[in-house]
């Protein structure tokens, strides 16, 4: 069974930090890429920041470069979001999703298949 479970979301002032932590099982890591997307009311949702499971570059959304961070650990099957220097827009419901394909270009909803519940990110100003 396919599951994958975030944390690590909350109510944070702007300009700190928040890391988001995602946890998946039932497949096999190695051959999917890993996505963090976020989504505000009445807007779709946005690719923040890819990579593959295996390794390799890393795809941002220009939004949030050179201030949010992706990387995991393959020990504990975890990926995760550093995030610093936040500010009000990042407000969102973020998601942790798993897919088959990565393009170190952009990110797609679409090419996501497996999919968290989401965690709550809200940037006070």
């Amino acid at each position: 069974q396919v599951q994958v479970v975030e944390s690590g979301g909350g109510l944070v002032q702007a300009g700190g930090s928040l890391r988001l932590s995602c946890t998946a099982s039932g497949f096999r890591f190695v051959d999917y890429a890993m996505g963090w997307f976020r989504q505000t009311p009445g807007k779709e949702r946005e690719g923040v920041s890819a990579m593959r499971w295996s390794g390799g570059n890393t795809y941002y959304a220009d939004s949030v470069k050179g201030r949010f961070t992706i990387s995991r650990d393959n020990d504990k099957n975890t990926l995760y979001l550093q995030m610093n220097s936040l500010k009000a827009e990042d407000t969102a419901v973020y998601y942790c999703a798993a897919g088959p394909y990565y393009n170190p270009k952009q990110m797609r909803p679409e090419w996501y298949n497996y999919w968290g519940q989401g965690t709550q990110v809200t940037v006070s100003s």
